[in-house]
């Protein structure tokens, strides 16, 4: 899978149709000539512009990291926090903990705490509802257990968030407007997808959901901007010949009944299904020669429905026979494409202006076991986007750095501001001699 260079780290692809900044809808957020604080806001459709006026999601962000800037040096960062308790390794309500007072300002300083509260004299009480709201800001589940990933984040100093910070900014100020009445944007590093679009001039958040990415080590997933164009119903799942060749090749030649169990067939260069198992068509499939697909069924890698926008990446949405993976706080597990926790709501979105496809209906294509495909009418965009610091419900929200694209960023910007800079002393040392 191709890593996107700084330079491509928001979508850049114009299309046609109603302005929708996609900046902001990463963020969950709707627009009124830009961006608007609160995901839940209805605005007048004729109110959107493209003009080039500060939008109020900048003035948020500008705002958060004002006040990340005021804490850099703060007290509450100026000692580490001490270890989580042994042999758990983790801080549950109810237990003692020597950094309970630090821990206290850190939340208080951050407003997940009320202003003046005071530490208990063990983790209990407020303490663990304000571990909750960091957890909520954080990307983590928000279950009040202090394990590694909340310890981690509670370390992260506000000089670094202000940073975030920053690159957020700057790829809010370099996104062009995304054109159209409906939009689907996924925020990789979030692992979250919202579904907008306009009811009566109104731009609404119509749906929202959990996702699972492409694995950050070996297969991410792309940023770009497409057109969703058509669903599939009870997909097949055609191997791709790298997984093939990596992963499912090598299995079956140790566990000959995989390939019955996961209702695999082979398929011959002219579409022909061929024949059941043999060490031959393995052979056949490393050569290239034939292709592993997978029938429709419970246990298909791409569950029971399929949303397609094509793309050179051949990535797109899908469900997934694994759900319980939803339940993890980083869910980058796939090979790149899109798994959605909640398809059925999805599919209602998606084929919204179709009237004839109820919920009774969808729900039969679904699970009928048989593929079929149905070409969408009015295809309409889908992002997938970067944004690791975002407003929402005036709150201010941090994802992890997924990719690393905010590190490359970073690295970008302050080349860019060095060449500059030496510039600038260039010309006036030139200047000077003259």
């Amino acid at each position: 899978m191709p890593t996107p260079s700084p330079a491509r780290l928001t979508p850049t692809r114009r299309l046609l149709g109603r302005l929708l900044p996609a900046i902001c809808l990463v963020s969950g957020l709707t627009i009124a000539g830009g961006c608007l604080a609160n995901s839940a806001a209805e605005v007048p459709a004729e109110a959107a512009t493209a003009s080039g006026a500060a939008l109020p999601q900048e003035a948020e962000l500008r705002a958060a990291l004002a006040r990340y800037r005021e804490l850099a040096g703060h007290p509450a960062w100026q000692a580490e926090l001490p270890p989580l308790p042994r042999p758990e390794g983790k801080l549950t309500p109810g237990q003692a903990y020597a950094g309970l007072r630090l821990l206290n300002e850190r939340l208080t300083v951050l407003d997940d705490l009320p202003a003046g509260s005071v530490p208990p004299a063990r983790y209990e009480g407020a303490l663990v509802d304000g571990i909750k709201s960091f957890q909520a800001r954080h990307g983590l589940t928000p279950d009040g257990v202090i394990g590694k990933g909340t310890f981690e984040q509670l370390s992260v100093a506000p000089e670094a968030r202000a940073r975030q910070l920053e690159l957020a900014l700057e790829r809010l100020r370099s996104a062009p407007p995304v054109q159209a009445p409906r939009t689907i944007v996924v925020n990789v590093p979030e692992f979250r997808l919202r579904a907008y679009e306009v009811r009566d001039g109104r731009v609404e958040l119509a749906a929202a959901m959990n996702v699972i990415v492409g694995n950050a080590r070996k297969t991410r997933t792309p940023l770009f901007e497409a057109e969703m164009q058509y669903v599939e119903f009870s997909p097949y799942w055609n191997v791709p010949p790298s997984i093939a060749r990596g992963e499912t090749l090598p299995r079956l030649r140790r566990e000959p009944g995989y390939f019955d169990q996961q209702g695999f067939e082979f398929v011959g260069s002219d579409g022909r299904v061929v024949g059941g198992f043999s060490e031959a068509h393995l052979d056949a499939v490393q050569r290239g020669q034939m292709r592993i697909r997978q029938r429709p069924s419970a246990r298909n890698a791409l569950g029971d429905i399929k949303f397609v926008f094509p793309n050179p990446d051949n990535i797109y949405l899908h469900h997934t026979p694994t759900p319980q993976l939803f339940k993890k706080d980083r869910r980058d597990f796939s090979h790149g494409c899109i798994r959605v926790e909640d398809p059925l709501v999805l599919a209602k979105f998606v084929l919204a202006d179709e009237p004839e496809w109820t919920e009774e209906r969808i729900v039969q294509a679904m699970t009928r076991g048989r593929s079929a495909t149905l070409r969408l009418r009015e295809p309409f965009p889908v992002v997938i986007a970067y944004v690791t610091a975002a407003v929402i419900d005036r709150r201010v929200h941090f994802f992890p750095d997924l990719y690393g694209y905010d590190k490359e960023l970073d690295a970008a910007l302050r080349q860019k501001t060095l060449a500059i800079q030496t510039s600038h002393r260039e010309k006036l040392g030139a200047e000077s001699n003259n």
